[in-house]
């Protein structure tokens, strides 16, 4: 159904060029859209001309005129006046009210393709032949974006992506839940994907300007076919939930570089606890002190050089000797040495992921 605000303006758009005065009302004799208001027809009159055989009729010096979604009849159009004129004018009326049935049906319904196309809802067969319907390209280089609001219905996000995406007639924006926003973009030729992180980056710095909202965005892989939009919505979603447990720092997650956090995300949690277990026994790696976890990072961030990271963290370089000699005797691990700084990092992402699916 048309919006009364996008019916009035095409009214008054019409009523400027042409000074005639129109008003749409529906079945039931209520006025949605008028340029004028002193009208003196009764809704009797409009459902009995709604009921009746005509396409159009002069009533009470009013050209009456029934409007068509198909053979269905949605709207009855009224212009003030009885002449040939008035008659021409209200005909060019029906006719865009019918173009902006027929554009905003279109455009439901390709909402709705990509909603369904999105969460996996259609039959191969039926994804090329509601696109080929539906006038959607089959074989164009697509990629999906998933923006998290902080906000759910967030109206404003919502628009500001609008404004960036909707004049492009290829992309499409939709939402499938109350939080995420949908970009479906078409890429063009030789766009890749340090073009997308800046598209990303883009829509990061509008948001959080003109909408005055805190986000995050993901984005899959690139796809060639409609068929495998679904895929790479699957893929940004994945980074999105990923990024919320091992990558919080960062406010754009791409799938393709997830790197261990991906494999530790497909984990099942009784694996988890398992390899857990292995490694530290009772002593989970959540329970040491924040001084030591904090050494323990810093040390990680500068490639295990014990002199950068007690310079960095204004101790003694013998201080923080103690502090790895200290946790070495409580853990058994030693994280001067590579392989046993490799086992506790993917310790601590475990830790996260199982507390991330805790809280879920």
């Amino acid at each position: 159904m048309i919006s009364s605000q996008v019916l009035q303006t095409a009214m008054d758009e019409l009523r400027a060029i042409t000074r005639i005065d129109l008003c749409v009302m529906d079945l039931e004799g209520n006025a949605i859209a008028a340029t004028f208001s002193d009208m003196n027809i009764q809704e009797d009159t409009v459902r009995n001309f709604a009921d009746s055989m005509a396409d159009s009729q002069v009533i009470q010096g009013y050209h009456f005129f029934k409007v068509f979604d198909d053979r269905t009849m949605e709207y009855i159009l009224i212009a003030k006046g009885s002449s040939e004129d008035v008659y021409m004018i209200g005909k060019v009326a029906v006719s865009e009210i019918q173009n902006l049935i027929v554009a905003y049906k279109e455009r439901f319904d390709k909402n709705n393709f990509i909603q369904n196309l999105l969460l996996d809802n259609l039959l191969l067969v039926d994804i090329y032949n509601r696109a080929k319907k539906l006038h959607i390209d089959v074989e164009a280089r697509r990629i999906v974006f998933i923006i998290e609001t902080k906000y759910e219905k967030d109206n404003l996000a919502m628009e500001t992506i609008k404004s960036l995406f909707a004049m492009k007639t290829k992309d499409f924006i939709t939402a499938v839940d109350e939080k995420n926003i949908i970009l479906v973009k078409e890429l063009k030729e030789g766009e890749d994907y340090p073009e997308i992180e800046e598209t990303a980056k883009v829509m990061l710095d509008m948001l959080n300007t003109e909408a005055m909202s805190s986000v995050r965005i993901a984005y899959g892989t690139i796809v060639n076919e409609i068929k495998q939009v679904s895929k790479s919505y699957k893929e940004a979603k994945m980074a999105l939930d990923v990024g919320k447990i091992f990558y919080t720092e960062k406010n754009i997650i791409a799938y393709s570089a997830l790197g261990i956090g991906r494999l530790i995300y497909q984990l099942p949690i009784p694996l988890c606890k398992m390899f857990m277990q292995e490694i530290f026994g009772e002593h989970m790696p959540d329970t040491f002190d924040e001084e030591t976890l904090v050494t323990i990072n810093k040390f990680f961030d500068n490639n295990l050089n014990v002199s950068e990271t007690s310079r960095q963290l204004y101790i003694h370089r013998n201080t923080l000797v103690y502090r790895l000699e200290k946790f070495q005797k409580s853990t058994g691990l030693d994280i001067r040495v590579f392989d046993d700084a490799l086992t506790f990092k993917i310790a601590l992402m475990v830790v996260n992921y199982m507390k991330y699916m805790e809280e879920q």
